[in-house]
């Protein structure tokens, strides 16, 4: 069974004007992905991360720099303007991956989840640790192209390729993961997951 993952769609990460001119669209790409899913039955869980003012939370860049980030409750840790939030179910994260101190592992689990949809930013950090970690519980990862974006495009094709190449991680169009999520038969030169 598939799982959508919207990672980290906060207002926080989109300061940086390299996210900020792709918002829009990546909003709008992030919603239909869930529309998507939400009508085909499809579990769907927007992933955010905050963090504590007393540094209990901080990583270990945000504390050599002394200078904290996402604070619970800041208008920063909200999700961005017309994101699709109601009804749908959140998880907290405080590092790059979903799944390090998290019961990510234990909701995809009781949801019999083997194949997760990542979707969000930023495709080299975040997305790519949660899809690395992914790999080591033996989840499969589809990576939906044009529903992430990424401060660094060139870093982020790169992790896409290795997580690609080592990990068998399927990276498709958008058109392609809704079709996958209704049911709809595989393109020719695409394979669904197994």
């Amino acid at each position: 069974m598939i799982a959508v993952l919207i990672i980290d769609m906060q207002k926080a990460f989109f300061e940086d004007p390299r996210l900020d001119r792709r918002q829009q669209e990546t909003v709008e790409a992030c919603n239909a992905l869930i529309t998507a899913a939400v009508e085909n039955n499809v579990k769907v869980l927007l992933v955010k991360t905050e963090h504590e003012e007393d540094k209990s939370t901080w990583t270990l860049n945000m504390l050599d720099d002394n200078q904290g980030f996402i604070f619970r409750g800041s208008s920063q840790a909200q999700f961005v303007a017309g994101l699709r939030t109601e009804g749908l179910p959140q998880l907290l994260k405080t590092r790059d991956s979903a799944f390090l101190s998290t019961d990510l592992l234990l909701r995809l689990r009781n949801w019999n989840i083997d194949t997760v949809v990542l979707a969000g930013v930023s495709t080299h950090n975040c997305i790519a640790q949660t899809a690395a970690d992914a790999f080591g519980y033996n989840i499969r990862v589809i990576h939906t192209s044009d529903a992430t974006a990424s401060e660094d495009e060139e870093a982020a094709l790169a992790v896409q390729t290795i997580l690609s190449r080592e990990y068998r991680q399927q990276v498709l169009s958008l058109e392609e993961v809704t079709a996958l999520i209704a049911g709809i038969p595989a393109a020719a030169g695409t394979e669904p997951p197994q």
